[in-house]
């Protein structure tokens, strides 16, 4: 049975990633630019899970009779993407961008004014006014699918639109699909890589609102690609669209075990049951290796021993947060290409018994591990690594304290207030971040012979 996910692209930095996904996943499917088969439809070369990510364009479906469809089979896949933002421009350039043709014309869905980086306009004014034509889009997807498995939304929270429209989507869509998952990989803003006085207060609000509505965030922090890109890959002046490239890296081999059967097959359901302890602690740091930049990958040699190794250093978390500062919850490591589950097994067992003091006590078996044999476009062998960790506790101090050094001055709060937004809000987001705070603080401390007294 075919599990479809469906996924949205809200505001610039949401569409952008957004666009470097399908690129990546349309080279990983061997489709062309327009989506077209490069060869005839193999499911070993294609993918035995295209379904999830695409639709033929004659509606092919995994119950219809084979036969026919082989006759009636056009080879051109198009994604099943929802293109959203408040102004045009960001739309025109995923248009213009190396795969934009491939895009179904009628799921661009954009207002005309922008949000000026005001997370009340994108949730309550300008962004109120398209949200309905947004899920219309997103209703007929789901209904030309076959078993919607869940959601999947880009944005940034640092601006207007990706943090205000793109949660007020979220929040659409958990009320008109409360059975579904939901995840997001949110672009969190960085205190080096900023260029708007008001990030904390969108992300707050925003990150108030993605802990009622979505069932997994992957958090991205600019700040932790750009030393990734200068000091791991020696890039001088990183550009977006290289940042965006690392994101594909890794969203590809979070992705890799919804699009290829595996050794242990994936989706949603299974990383959240094994990794969110708790509702509200479901956001992930993530780390790739190797990280390659185009220029060098074709002469790196690659081990599974190194691989481990370099996903638990620290180094290449795509959040700027020191590891050390917390514990481990729980972690999943997807390794792709020709590999052996027992030589996995052993070096993920070697790393968690070398770290055993950094894992939570209280939580047995909390690694996991899954094999995919379908290898990156990139490299033979590569590892992705999704953890749970009570150090993001400090990225979301970071915010708390920045936005409390704002609204104690009632800085800039008229423009919220303009559209409508009450001080009473603000008071509920910066509470419900500091109890988040509070409650991963209490997870790391928490100690075994604690809970058997408590029970």
């Amino acid at each position: 049975m075919v599990r479809e996910i469906i996924c949205l692209q809200v505001g610039q930095c949401g569409n952008q990633i957004g666009s470097r996904f399908w690129e990546a996943v349309f080279a990983e499917h061997k489709l062309d630019k327009k989506g077209r088969e490069k060869a005839k439809y193999d499911p070993e070369v294609h993918g035995d899970k295209i379904d999830v990510y695409f639709k033929e364009q004659n509606g092919r479906g995994p119950d219809h009779n084979r036969e026919y469809q082989s006759k009636t089979r056009s080879g051109k896949w198009i994604p099943r993407a929802v293109m959203v933002d408040l102004e045009p421009g960001t739309l025109d350039v995923v248009t213009a961008s190396a795969v934009g043709k491939a895009f179904k014309p009628d799921n661009f869905v954009f207002g005309n004014s922008g949000a000026g980086n005001n997370w009340a306009k994108g949730h309550y004014t300008e962004g109120a006014e398209i949200v309905e034509q947004a899920i219309d889009v997103v209703r007929k997807e789901a209904e030309g699918s076959d078993h919607v498995q869940g959601f999947q939304i880009a944005h940034s929270l640092g601006g207007g639109t990706g943090s205000g429209l793109g949660t007020l989507l979220l929040l659409k869509i958990r009320d008109a699909y409360p059975d579904r998952l939901t995840k997001t990989y949110s672009v969190y803003p960085s205190p080096k890589v900023s260029d708007t006085v008001v990030e904390p207060y969108n992300s707050v609000l925003a990150t108030h609102q993605l802990l009622e509505n979505a069932d997994q965030t992957f958090v991205i922090d600019n700040e932790a690609l750009y030393s990734i890109s200068v000091n791991l890959l020696k890039e001088d002046h990183p550009t977006y669209s290289f940042l965006n490239y690392l994101i594909s890296q890794v969203q590809m081999g979070a992705t890799a075990s919804i699009r290829f059967s595996g050794k242990l097959n994936g989706d949603l359901r299974k990383l959240g049951v094994n990794m969110i302890p708790f509702p509200r602690l479901h956001f992930f740091n993530i780390a790739q290796a190797p990280i390659l930049s185009p220029k060098n990958n074709s002469y790196t040699k690659l081990f599974i021993q190194e691989l481990t190794k370099q996903v638990w250093s620290g180094k290449q978390f795509f959040s700027n947060v020191p590891i050390d500062d917390g514990k481990f919850l729980t972690a999943a490591l997807t390794y792709r290409g020709d590999i052996s589950t027992q030589e996995v097994d052993e070096n993920v067992e070697k790393v968690q018994s070398a770290k055993a003091e950094e894992f939570v006590e209280w939580i047995p078996n909390n690694a996991k591990s899954s094999v995919i044999v379908v290898p990156p476009v990139d490299s033979a062998i590569s590892a992705t690594f999704v953890t749970n960790t009570t150090a993001l506790k400090a990225m979301f101090q970071r915010l708390a304290s920045q936005f409390s050094a704002l609204y104690k001055r009632k800085a800039f709060l008229h423009w919220y207030k303009g559209e409508g937004m009450d001080e009473m809000e603000f008071q509920e987001a910066d509470k419900n971040v500091r109890d988040l705070i509070t409650e991963y603080q209490d997870k790391q401390d928490a100690t075994l012979n604690e809970d058997d007294e408590d029970e």
